[in-house]
């Protein structure tokens, strides 16, 4: 078996950001075209089958391509500067998984399949999970085909420039009928196992999660000839607002409200601003509780803007609802893996976008500081070939 550490070690200079630390790997990028050429080159190596889809997803076969299959893979673009994990490190542990497996002289009495999935985390379109949610039909093709990056490319550009079809976009019941079980492996991104648990966990339940877009609208004006009582600067309203999320999730248990993405417009140092763009993250694990703290941040942004002489609008990008994974499914992942602990997350993954349609389940791998979506997260070389160790017996438990 090849080390998962040693693959990804080999992919280890790929997109990495000199400006924020870390990777950046957006989907249709440089970074990202070349890790999709590593990952087909690996595939190739282990006498795997690869085509992609009409949806961007990569497929790498063991066996004939036919429904009911085993399918196991994660994603590799990146958020902004995010680690080395989040994302490659399912893909390299299901490729060592399929060493291990051929180790052992396993002979699947089923196809099983690698699979890779574009722009999961959504950081240059906007919409997480996007290539899973056009798979299980969980988007509108016409929406996803609009979507467009901050300097105004659509999602079906930036396709049709690398080779796909934009018009073929949308649900797949081939494709979906061709997945009898789901299995992503993912680096756990919380605490839940500590710095001295064990190394794997089974995956329980995904938060419910969005993403909204609010923007905040004023009057753009000159910095220096305008009086300070005579602004409307969407500006001043937005970093209320900002603060306004923290304090209303805060007084919301188990609730959670980030914005990690401002933008002005126009942008200009000396200018003040005539629209400021925030992009709120939201999630708890009842949905009902998580729509209500969206009104409620709604509300108080709109009362802020009015202070202010700005207006807010709120529009929704990206929602999923709380998910619960595959009962049996579930079990049998215990009974793969003994004393394992289960382990609900807060961090969506296509696992929970598919678990709509098809069986589906997760593990985790042991990540000691929790600390994700950062140059800071980790897994150590041990815990990561014990990852691909016990996806390696899942699998063989389930073919």
């Amino acid at each position: 078996m090849e080390s998962v550490t040693s693959l990804l070690e080999s992919i280890a200079d790929v997109g990495r950001d000199g400006q924020r630390g870390g990777y950046s790997r957006p989907v249709f990028s440089t970074a990202e075209l070349d890790l999709r050429g590593w990952f087909i080159e690996q595939a190739g190596r282990r006498g795997l089958d690869v085509e992609t889809d009409r949806n961007g997803i990569i497929w790498a076969w063991w066996g004939e391509p036919q429904r009911g299959a085993l399918v196991t893979g994660s994603h590799l673009d990146s958020v902004p500067g995010g680690g080395a994990f989040d994302g490659p490190l399912g893909v390299a542990s299901a490729l060592a998984a399929v060493d291990v497996l051929k180790e052992r002289g396993v002979q699947p009495n089923r196809p099983l399949a690698v699979t890779v999935f574009p722009e999961e985390e959504g950081s240059r379109f906007g919409v997480a999970c996007l290539g899973s949610r056009l798979l299980a039909g969980a988007i509108d093709p016409d929406k996803a085909r609009n979507l467009r990056d901050e300097h105004g490319t659509s999602f079906a550009d930036a396709a049709r420039a690398n080779g796909l079809d934009p018009a073929h976009f949308g649900r797949d019941d081939e494709a979906l009928a061709r997945i009898g079980d789901f299995i992503e492996l993912h680096v756990e991104q919380g605490r839940g196992l500590g710095e001295d648990g064990p190394a794997i966990a089974v995956g329980s339940s995904i938060l419910g999660h969005g993403r909204w877009r609010i923007s905040v609208a004023g009057q753009g004006n000159h910095a220096g000839t305008t009086l300070m009582a005579d602004r409307a600067d969407p500006m001043v309203a937005a970093a209320q607002i900002i603060l306004a999320v923290q304090q209303i999730a805060a007084k919301q248990p188990d609730a959670r409200a980030t914005v990690g993405r401002i933008q002005p417009v126009p942008g200009g140092t000396n200018v003040i601003a005539s629209r400021v763009d925030l992009w709120l993250d939201a999630r708890h694990p009842d949905d009902a509780v998580t729509a209500q703290l969206v009104e409620t941040i709604h509300g108080k942004a709109q009362k802020i803007a009015a202070f202010e002489g700005c207006s807010v609008s709120l529009t929704e990008e990206s929602y999923s609802g709380t998910v619960h994974f595959d009962p049996a499914l579930q079990r049998q992942l215990e009974n793969a893996l003994p004393g394992a602990p289960v382990l609900a997350t807060g961090a969506g993954h296509d696992a929970g976008v598919l678990a709509a349609r098809v069986p589906s389940g997760m593990l985790f791998v042991k990540n000691p500081s929790g600390i994700s979506h950062s140059p800071e997260e980790y897994v150590e070389p041990w815990d990561a070939d014990a990852g691909a160790a016990a996806l390696a017996d899942v699998l063989e438990a389930l073919l």
